[in-house]
């Protein structure tokens, strides 16, 4: 009896090569197949920097075909994906329970994680957005309901094949969550000890940077003196900026949204007024110079003109070695607000004024940055004894503190 021919495995079969480019990505990894559904024929391709990370994705293509899923999904990153399955994913939701769910995927999870292929992502990855999302201010139920609908659609990814497990079951957010609650209760602790320090990490973050591009300073320097999250620095345009009172009205600020890098308003919805101090004015009339006649001409750009995000500065200035080389392991872009928050209000700027500065919703956020020292402790103590042994008058014996 005749052999019975191996039936071939249920799937889309695949044809593959690698082709050689010049280039810093010179390997070309692609796939090739046939639409079951339409007999089109239909392509892939990815370039790639070596040979076997081009063998190792076409691999991932064949194993996902075998399974009988399109490489184009394979390969579609989260907000494709997740437009395509999310009437799947929100099954069974009732109303009062869809509306947040779907907020945070479009406020939270898309501007996080969308531009990223489904199958590139990584607990790592959820990880980082979720402290993201804590490290923003969000509420424990925001960033619940965020992750929640993050589950349901890799759950989906996990069904149809392109996942073997679903990553974004991450466990212990709710440590990173008291975590960055403590770190906001003590925000002083987060800022840099004085300008000496702020000059020293500028020019150290510069000298790190591929094209040593003073810009990258002078974002760092402008966010510290101002207060600023480095979103909005990166929204400064020409015509924010008033010589004349040396003020800055802070407008907008550059954050990720689907279609890439957006401006939109300030966290608070409304604009507030920055002072500008005398350690930024040279810098920035440097700037306006450069920027000409355009009031909406962008002040802050990277070196080849693209708007700066927390993550850019990051990466094109090293950060994290940088700061841990200068004994600063602790210190984040976001860092640099909290800075110049404690800055003013050791300079003594009065907490109703100070709240106008930051923009903060609640005067208890903004008295987080109030210490006073131990000196200003004890020459309370003897004005308190002053007022009392002077006969409780209205004004109080003058105490003049040194």
């Amino acid at each position: 009896m005749a052999a019975r021919p191996e039936l071939p495995p249920v799937g889309i079969a695949l044809a593959s090569d690698v082709e050689v480019r010049a280039g810093s990505n010179p390997y070309r990894a692609r796939v090739r197949w046939v639409d079951p559904l339409t007999g089109n024929r239909r392509s892939k391709s990815v370039a790639l920097p070596t040979e076997g990370a081009a063998s190792e994705w076409i691999t991932e293509m064949e194993s996902a075909a075998r399974g009988g899923v399109d490489p184009k999904m394979a390969t579609m990153p989260l907000i494709e994906y997740g437009e395509c399955v999310m009437h799947l994913a929100i099954r069974g939701l009732e109303p009062k329970t869809l509306a947040p769910y779907l907020a945070g995927w479009r406020k939270r999870v898309v501007p996080t994680l969308g531009h990223l292929p489904v199958r590139m992502i990584t607990n790592g990855a959820v990880d980082r957005g979720v402290h993201g999302w804590i490290a923003d201010e969000c509420s424990r139920s925001t960033v619940k309901n965020s992750l929640a609908i993050l589950v349901r659609v890799m759950e989906q990814a996990v069904r149809d094949g392109i996942i073997d497990r679903n990553p974004a079951r991450v466990t212990g957010w709710q440590r990173e969550y008291k975590k960055a609650e403590d770190e906001l209760d003590d925000p002083r602790g987060l800022a840099l000890p004085n300008w000496a320090a702020l000059e020293r990490l500028s020019h150290a973050l510069v000298a790190r940077s591929a094209d040593g591009f003073p810009g990258w300073g002078q974002v760092v320097i402008f966010a510290a003196c101002t207060a600023a999250r480095i979103g909005e620095v990166s929204g400064v345009r020409a015509g924010d900026i008033d010589t004349r009172t040396w003020t800055w009205t802070v407008r907008r600020q550059t954050t990720p949204s689907p279609g890439g890098l957006a401006d939109k308003g300030t966290k608070g919805k409304r604009a507030r007024r920055v002072p500008l101090i005398v350690e930024v004015r040279d810098l920035l009339l440097t700037r306006l110079q450069a920027a000409g006649n355009d009031p909406m001409a962008r002040l802050f750009t990277g070196p080849r003109g693209g708007r700066i995000t927390t993550a850019v500065l990051r990466d094109a200035t090293h950060w994290d070695e940088v700061v841990a080389a200068l004994g600063y392991e602790h210190l984040r872009r976001h860092d640099l607000r909290h800075t110049g928050l404690t800055w003013m209000a050791d300079a003594g700027v009065p907490v109703h004024v100070l709240r106008k500065i930051a923009g903060h919703g609640s005067l208890t956020t903004t008295q987080r940055y109030l210490h006073p020292d131990g000196a200003a402790l004890a020459a309370a103590g003897t004005a308190l004894s002053a007022h009392l042994t002077g006969g409780w008058s209205q004004t109080g014996p003058k105490l003049r503190v040194v």
